[in-house]
């Protein structure tokens, strides 16, 4: 999957603080599978890009 300048790709950390939730419930939706595999595993972690965070969260009412 190649990437363009307009992508932005989000941890962990950056989807709580997009989401407006605490870091720990990222870590148990990943826990529980309930959020989607990474579009890419870098040396720092998991990483998504936020299309697929944001497309999840608005289908799961996460973010309207």
């Amino acid at each position: 999957m190649a990437l363009l300048i307009n992508d932005v790709l989000v941890s962990t950390q950056e989807i709580a603080l997009r989401l407006g939730v605490k870091h720990k419930t990222v870590y148990t939706w990943r826990a529980r599978g309930v959020l989607p595999e990474p579009d890419f595993d870098l040396g720092v972690g998991p990483v998504w890009l936020w299309e697929t965070i944001e497309a999840w969260a608005r289908e799961t009412g996460r973010l309207s």
